[in-house]
């Protein structure tokens, strides 16, 4: 029955210590993904921040300009995509809207996109559809997430303003909410960027403005705090200008702000954030370090278990009971009981 049991052990130690390896090195890099139909929505706001007036073409202060940003994943484009890439990836394409609102809750600009990347790398993926603001584009290096498992290093980032890419420097560690992250900055020089094409004065288009000779331009400096093992922003900030410059739509004034403000998440979303990422980290910690050295310290305490049921079954047994004619007592003198 030792015996038994001990094989038993043995090949339950064999199984787990097979399984560990292969649930980090196969299971996860096939199985934790960014997921297809993903939708996220994140508030920023600049508080307080100076603004134009398209009516009148002057900047002016304002108490604070609000920003919407939207993530909503489309599962058809994604599944033609991947109709027609021999590759076989797991392609995601997010449709994202960045929407401006002054103070008054009315439209400043509104500037769509679509960003197809893979799954499990978050590499751009280019396909027919890729955009920023109706202008098709060919991005380089992330955007809007890092690679599950981040590290501590520089990585190429799209900045859709500019339609460039551009380093975005790893800065050290640092802990936010509880959380391990890593601080990550980019700076964009000022850089000549399109208008949006949808403004809040009508009959003012990019067209329009572009004839009058007056150009876009716009530097920021972004800062992201990162969950390295998800690779998710917990919290961001911008420190954000943009300025319409020369022609004659600015009559004698060489420039005008268009908008200048620290942009910064709000305290609902990042607590919501925190927390959402917060157990997106515990799932892939399952995968990648929980499950794979649980299993390994079990297939040890299984083999230690099965060595020890096999070396006392190996035991030399106690001297069997005398029984029959040895068994029965003998007179002192020799004679045979009666």
């Amino acid at each position: 029955m030792r015996r038994k049991a001990g094989l038993v052990l043995l090949a339950l130690a064999v199984f787990f210590a097979a399984l560990a390896p292969l649930l980090r090195w196969y299971a996860y890099p096939r199985l934790v993904k960014v997921p297809p139909d993903r939708y996220e929505t994140m508030v920023l706001e600049a508080r307080p921040a100076t603004l134009i007036d398209y009516g009148t073409m002057k900047a002016k202060k304002v108490p604070k300009v609000t920003v919407v940003q939207t993530l909503k994943g489309n599962v058809e484009a994604s599944e033609e995509i991947e109709k027609g890439d021999d590759s076989d990836r797991d392609v995601v394409v997010w449709d994202a809207l960045s929407y401006v609102q002054g103070p008054d809750g009315k439209m400043v600009s509104k500037v769509p996109e679509r960003y197809a990347f893979d799954a499990h790398t978050q590499e751009p993926v280019h396909a027919r559809g890729e955009m920023v603001d109706g202008d098709p584009v060919r991005r380089e290096g992330i955007e809007f997430k890092w690679p599950f498992g981040t590290e501590k290093r520089d990585y190429a980032y799209f900045d859709a303003q500019a339609r460039v890419t551009a380093p975005i420097h790893y800065q050290g560690t640092r802990t936010f909410r509880g959380l391990e992250v890593y601080y990550f900055e980019q700076t964009i020089p000022w850089t000549k960027v399109p208008l949006p094409r949808t403004l809040p004065v009508e009959g003012l288009t990019r067209e329009s403005v572009a004839r009058t000779g007056t150009t876009r331009w716009y530097t920021t400096v972004r800062k992201f705090w990162v969950e390295p093992v998800t690779g998710a922003p917990v919290y961001g900030e911008e420190i954000h200008k943009e300025e319409l410059r020369g022609g004659t739509l600015l009559g004698d004034r060489d420039k005008v702000t268009a908008f200048s403000g620290h942009v910064k998440m709000r305290e609902d979303y990042i607590r919501h954030t925190v927390d959402m990422v917060s157990s997106q980290r515990l799932l892939v910690l399952l995968m990648t370090s929980y499950l794979p050295w649980g299993f390994l310290g079990l297939a040890g305490l299984l083999l230690a278990l099965a060595l020890w049921l096999e070396a006392r079954g190996r035991r030399p047994g106690r001297p069997a009971a005398a029984t029959g004619a040895e068994a029965r007592p003998q007179p002192a003198d020799g004679r045979p009981p009666a």
